[in-house]
């Protein structure tokens, strides 16, 4: 699996920031079609002290959730730690990683945001753009944005506003846990992210796709 689209990656952070700015106008937050055979998911860790980058990338099938194929790539970490710019960071690896699959996923769910982003271009959206396929956002943690508290039963969600905006939802992905916040990456609506997110939650707080590559990230051989 290889990118469409290529831009440098050897930029100042200014620079980075313009590039979200223009790559931004590419998102598509519409449904395509789509026949869901194989999804995965993208994580990334980082060894020596943060030097390396290693990224991880697991094909699950659908429905069913077992594991396909799974990949990963080590590549110096040249990018700084800037809040709202871990797609410069991380992305190179993952990338790579991605070469390495023999089985295309029909979606990506990525540890981090989508369009729930302070500049609307977070990790799932900016991998969506340059991959030119659907992907989905899952954060752990609030990036940006205000939301009510969702119910406590699985599949309760609450939408996430930014100025006025509706950028993604807080979901209930296991009852009396803590939510995760889903937002769109790229070609597909936020109702089609949250049916996919929560097919693929059938136990844990996270995707099955992201914690099995969460696993593979953490990994220390």
């Amino acid at each position: 699996m290889r990118p469409v689209l290529d831009h440098p990656w050897n930029l100042s952070p200014a620079e980075a920031i313009a590039l979200q700015l223009d790559l931004r106008k590419r998102v598509d937050c519409t449904d395509h079609p789509l026949r869901l055979g194989h999804v995965a998911g993208i994580d990334v860790g980082f060894e020596d002290g943060g030097r390396t980058t290693r990224a991880a990338v697991v094909v699950l099938d659908y429905p069913g959730l077992r594991l396909v194929e799974q990949a990963v790539a080590r590549r110096p970490t040249d990018f700084p730690y800037v809040p709202g710019l871990l797609s410069f960071r991380e992305l190179p690896a993952v990338l790579e990683a991605l070469t390495r699959l023999t089985v295309v996923p029909d979606v990506i769910l990525c540890d981090g945001q989508g369009i729930a982003h302070p500049r609307r271009f977070g990790i799932a959206s900016h991998l969506g753009v340059l991959l030119d396929a659907p992907t989905i956002g899952v954060g752990k943690t609030r990036l940006c944005g205000r939301h009510e508290e969702p119910g406590n039963e699985k599949g309760a969600w609450a939408p996430l506003q930014d100025g006025g905006e509706i950028i993604g939802v807080v979901l209930r992905t296991r009852a009396g846990v803590k939510p995760v916040y889903v937002s769109i990456g790229h070609k597909l609506s936020l109702t089609s992210a949250i049916r996919i997110v929560l097919a693929c939650t059938p136990r844990y707080r996270l995707p099955e796709t992201i914690r099995q590559a969460h696993r593979l990230a953490s990994q220390t051989n």
